[in-house]
């Protein structure tokens, strides 16, 4: 045989002489955005102090460092990536009835309930801790939305408990605790407890009246067996749910623990978990309830208006969550055009880029300065300012219709400003995206927020008259404005349900524009109302027009691209 080797020798020397060309070098790509500061927000500071929270300004500012870090950036990547498992039996065949979730999931958790965003603002009676609260979640949602939904449960799940004054001596401690200490124990063992809830039901959804699950009273005052099946209870691995289901007196609230107080598994059994278009990393199931243990929350047949309270604050997070989703993917679209150079120049300094840039920018201040303004009517109206609990009724549900309804608009342009790299996973826009759209679905969706608003109008008249003092706040200030309100004045007498997305729309936009007018820099409040209330706009984002300051307007809302 003839050796190749010489050969061989050749041709590699031969390679080595040909000139190369760098193939894969990188270059015109933005660096990762971690570590930043998720609190380096203008409105949401000036927000905080203006509510009554300043006091908790230095906590927010540091717990916006630590989710812009890159290792809780990285919590939320994984969390989502590696979805929670659910198991229904042990190696025995036990029922057990547990979800496993990522280490990463417990790292968010553990962080948020230590830094009070689940139930500890009703243990603190400093004024502003609702505000402080919302803020906190403002900027600790830069991470990931997902385990945002347990906290929310469990803050809202306190003004509910407390209708039943003996079981909120057992369970508020725990429930307003900021230790995060996961697994199935007896509650009143643990050194702090998570709260769910199941409502909805598969014939139903929204209309709980319809629900079919049965509470049968048992020979212990207070106590009943409940039998039936929820079609969407998020976060099945919770300590506790509150639970509608139909007792002899009607629709009625119910407390059910997964572990008993003699340490036996309550019947909780977990047919699936849902398979979301987002919110991966939480976990949503169907469970099924067949003589499980229940405690009655307020009387018989109220379960509704017990559950309202709750209702109004985990709809005030879908809007403080929506507002979040919008921040952050503003900021990480700033970031891209900051670094990236098409046609000759940096996106930055292209002009139409700016316009879609400052565009998004108005949106994300009018969706943060109406969420504190909504957390700042909580903080108030659960210390007894009756003025502000009117507000807080109307304002809350219109911006729960209006500001998720505006999230995936939003989200879809801020990743499309980094075009092709925004549809990649890795870049983490498609998760946002598809985080989106929950916001407006949970606790309502659009059309079950809008007709609230018309319930609202016609059942409790003083909301109207809270709505329209807070607007007169600003009157006089914008003539665009005043022309709104008196439009919204007008519409106001119709009442018509057909009509109530219309109705509702303009009650927002009014109301923030008002609080724009009021509270943010002229250059910010004129394009707003120039375009929102005057017309003076397109049907996408990026049509602000020529007299617009945009320069004025991005060097606020990302300091270095003005």
């Amino acid at each position: 045989m003839v050796s190749t080797l010489p050969q061989v020798q050749q041709d590699q020397e031969r390679h080595e002489q040909t000139p190369r060309y760098a193939t894969h070098d990188v270059t015109n790509q933005a660096p990762p955005l971690a570590p930043y500061d998720a609190s380096e927000d203008a409105a949401l500071l000036e927000g905080l102090r203006r509510e009554g929270a300043g006091w908790a300004e230095e906590d927010v500012r540091r717990l916006g460092v630590r989710a812009g870090s890159a290792e809780a950036q990285e919590w939320g990547e994984l969390a989502n990536r590696h979805e929670p498992e659910l198991r229904t039996h042990d190696r025995y065949g036990n029922r057990i009835d547990e979800v496993d979730f990522h280490p990463s999931w417990h790292h968010l958790m553990r962080v948020a309930v230590a830094e009070g965003l689940a139930g500890a603002p009703w243990a603190d009676d400093r004024p502003g801790a609702h505000v402080a609260r919302t803020a906190g979640g403002m900027v600790w949602g830069h991470t990931e939305a997902g385990h945002g939904c347990p906290t929310s449960m469990t803050y809202a799940a306190v003004p509910a408990l407390r209708t039943q004054p003996e079981l909120a001596a057992v369970y508020e401690p725990l429930l307003t605790s900021r230790v995060y200490d996961p697994g199935l124990q007896v509650p009143a063992e643990k050194r702090g407890l998570l709260a769910g809830m199941g409502m909805t039901e598969k014939q139903g959804g929204s209309d709980v009246r319809s629900n079919t699950t049965t509470a049968t009273p048992t020979a212990e005052p207070g106590v009943y067996t409940l039998r039936g099946h929820k079609w969407f209870t998020s976060a099945p691995m919770c300590d506790v749910f509150l639970v509608l289901a139909q007792a002899p007196g009607g629709l009625s609230c119910f407390l059910v623990p997964r572990v008993l107080p003699d340490g036996s598994r309550n019947t909780f059994r977990i047919q699936r978990l849902k398979d979301k278009l987002g919110n991966r990393s939480n976990a949503s199931s169907e469970p099924e309830f067949d003589g499980t243990v229940a405690w009655l929350v307020g009387p018989e047949g109220r379960g509704v208006k017990t559950i309202i309270e709750m209702v109004n604050c985990t709809r005030l997070d879908c809007v403080m969550m929506s507002a979040t989703l919008m921040r952050k993917t503003l900021v990480e679209a700033g970031h891209h055009v900051r670094h990236r150079s098409a046609f000759g120049a940096l996106l930055v300094d292209q002009p139409l880029m700016r316009n879609v840039l400052a565009d998004l920018a108005l949106e994300s201040e009018a969706a943060t300065t109406l969420t504190l303004r909504l957390a700042g009517a909580a903080d108030r109206a659960v210390r007894g300012d009756a003025g502000e609990a009117a507000f807080r009724r109307i304002a809350t549900a219109v911006g729960k219709y209006w500001v998720t309804k505006r999230g995936p608009a939003f989200t879809a342009e801020a990743l499309e400003c980094l075009g092709g790299n925004g549809y990649v996973e890795e870049s983490g826009m498609p998760r946002h995206y598809r985080e989106a759209p929950l916001l407006s679905i949970w606790e309502g969706s659009g059309n079950v927020n809008a007709l609230d608003v018309l319930r609202a109008l016609s059942r409790e008249p003083g909301t109207a008259e809270a709505l329209f003092a807070e607007l007169a706040l600003a009157q006089g200030a914008d003539a665009r404005l005043d022309a709104a309100v008196t439009r919204l004045k007008g519409r106001l007498t119709e009442g018509s349900p057909a009509g109530a997305r219309r109705l509702v729309e303009l009650m927002a936009l009014t109301l923030q524009a008002s609080l724009l007018v009021r509270h943010a820099p002229p250059a910010v409040a004129d394009a707003f109302c120039a375009t929102r209330l005057g017309g003076d706009w397109g049907h996408a984002f990026g049509t602000l027009p020529d007299a617009a300051d945009l320069d004025a307007i991005l060097g606020r809302a990302l300091p270095g691209l003005g």
